[in-house]
């Protein structure tokens, strides 16, 4: 018996790839505002406010929510 993958109550511990944080990147939801990115903005929307960020495309650092009205502006620049 591998005592490495036994407890002392003789149940399976988890392995290593078990034990492993899941892959944030994939597991992440983002909601974008179709317009707003393809007018070249980040366009994630903060969907408590429903406000969006309209700074340039992979923007360092967080974004900077606009009201709905001012996204609409920055999709038509």
């Amino acid at each position: 018996m591998n005592s490495q993958n036994q407890s002392a109550s003789g149940s399976p511990q988890p392995t290593s790839r078990e034990e492993a944080p899941q892959d944030q990147g994939s597991t992440h939801v983002t909601h974008v505002r179709e317009d707003v990115a393809m007018a070249g903005w980040c366009g994630n929307v903060h969907l408590p406010t429903g406000r969006t960020c309209t700074l340039p495309v992979r923007h360092p650092g967080s974004c900077n929510f606009v009201e709905p009205e001012d996204a609409e502006n920055a999709a038509l620049r």
